[in-house]
């Protein structure tokens, strides 16, 4: 089985951005049920089918495949809309590398950091643009963020998640 530990930020800033134009994601969902969400992702010119378990704190099953980019593109027509649209950049610090994903679309506005991890215990140095962790709060699971996107929540604290 495939397990993913990771740990969700918010970003503040934009120290973090690196020169380069990031690879645009654009992703759906099949499922969005908390106990197995399957995911359909183009990644610039790759695609992948995920399935995923429920989350237990940072870790949770994980299971990814290559999928031809064609059913890739097919499958996003019937996923759960709106569809999750993003740009993400790799910033190295230290051992880890943080991916941070600059939401477009619905989802506008929406900055967030995440490292993959080894161990749930692993240390995580945080770089200064890393703000408020969110590994745990629902709201920011992407599948989520079809249904109640991040430009329809009532209020945002814009220090927080400006990219």
């Amino acid at each position: 089985m495939g397990t993913e530990i990771e740990r969700k930020f918010l970003v503040t800033g934009e120290a973090w951005k690196v020169p380069g134009p990031g690879v645009r994601f654009r992703q759906g969902y099949l499922s969005s049920d908390p106990w197995r969400v399957v995911r359909v992702r183009i990644a610039g010119d790759t695609a992948a089918l995920t399935v995923k378990g429920r989350s237990v704190g940072s870790r949770r099953a994980e299971f990814e495949y290559g999928i031809p980019l064609e059913d890739a593109r097919q499958l996003l027509e019937i996923c759960e809309q709106p569809l999750i649209e993003k740009t993400r950049y790799r910033v190295p610090v230290g051992n880890l590398v943080w991916e941070i994903d600059e939401f477009h679309g619905a989802n506008q506005g929406l900055a967030v950091a995440e490292c993959e991890l080894e161990s749930e215990d692993q240390d995580v140095p945080k770089p200064d643009w890393v703000g408020q962790e969110v590994t745990s709060d629902p709201r920011y699971f992407n599948s989520n963020l079809v249904a109640y996107p991040f430009t329809t929540w009532p209020s945002h604290d814009d220090e927080s998640i400006t990219p």
